[in-house]
């Protein structure tokens, strides 16, 4: 019966891999409800328009984290995307031939390590035997790694609880969880609703920028309009720095947050789509030995052979 289950997993990932691929003229854009660049430009409906020049259409695609993104790109559902520093590492060491394409500069502030305002924590080294909620493979997973070291603790000295932000959220409010790690949009959200005090954010410790992700197959098939969507991201990147008001104004409806959520949210991000220079693949070299040290990738990858480079008009 096992067999049979493997074998019938198989045939339909190899089935969606077939799908998804045969029509080269659709681009699947996997992207996260309010997060990034991405869905004001699917707001804006502005890509469609400069990619229909070349004959090709977007399908865009949501998703809760980066790990299950690059899940669909490995499986030919998604051909480009945007996640935090770890996702592509993990998807590296699992055989992904994932091809970084752009990044966008970190935004300290923007995740943090939370517990109750009324917890006996006070400091990250307090977290030794606690019970730590976050995605595994995600941006926090990088924080609590990185502020667990600067503690002078490893991922040893902890409880790791893996759950998606949803999941983790309800672990949080019911108290079976004594901290949580999260990124904004969740993070500005439990900030305004629940009594919850930061005990780490990225302030300190190794900076991570988050990543464009592209196929190999989009990079060869049409580069022409990989780097169209990279423009046009750069071109949003500019108009989200002078507009922030707009810009809100954009997101919230996506989100149904309140305007408060979003102000939070907003005056810590930072936006600016640039190539993944030499400096930056070296900063996520650092981060991929970092989580093979600490045995939480199977072996080392290799940054600087996935990249791919984008010329800015």
């Amino acid at each position: 019966m096992k067999k049979l289950v493997k074998l019938s997993l198989f045939l339909y990932s190899l089935l969606v891999t077939v799908t998804a691929v045969a029509d080269d003229k659709v681009i699947g854009i996997g992207f996260q409800k309010g997060s990034g660049l991405l869905s004001v430009l699917k707001a804006q409906g502005t890509l469609e328009k400069s990619l229909s020049a070349q004959q090709l259409k977007v399908k865009w695609i949501e998703f809760p984290a980066g790990p299950q993104l690059l899940e669909a790109l490995h499986a030919g559902n998604v051909d480009f995307g945007l996640t935090g520093a770890p996702p592509p590492i993990f998807a590296q060491a699992a055989g992904v031939d994932l091809l970084y394409v752009g990044a966008e500069p970190a935004s300290p502030s923007a995740e943090a390590i939370v517990v109750a305002k009324d917890s006996p924590l006070k400091t990250v080294a307090q977290l030794r035997g606690k019970k730590v909620a976050f995605q595994k493979g995600s941006s926090s997973n990088l924080l609590v790694l990185a502020a667990l070291r600067k503690a002078g603790l490893s991922m040893q000295d902890i409880q790791p609880v893996y759950l998606a932000p949803a999941d983790a959220r309800a672990a949080f409010v019911s108290g079976s969880i004594d901290a949580w790690v999260i990124w904004d949009p969740y993070l500005a959200a439990v900030q305004h609703s629940l009594p919850v005090r930061v005990l780490a954010d990225h302030q300190g410790l190794l900076p991570a920028n988050s990543f464009y992700e592209a196929s190999r197959r989009l990079a060869e098939k049409s580069p022409a309009a990989l780097n169209i969507i990279l423009n046009q991201l750069a071109q949003t990147g500019a108009w989200a720095r002078a507009n922030p008001q707009l810009l809100a104004g954009i997101i919230a409806p996506q989100l149904g947050l309140p305007p408060a959520v979003i102000e939070t949210w907003q005056a810590r991000s930072r936006y600016g789509v640039v190539p993944v220079s030499a400096d930056i693949a070296g900063r996520q070299q650092e981060i991929a030995d970092l989580f093979y040290q600490n045995k939480l990738v199977p072996k080392p990858v290799n940054i600087r052979q996935q990249v791919w480079l984008w010329n800015p008009k």
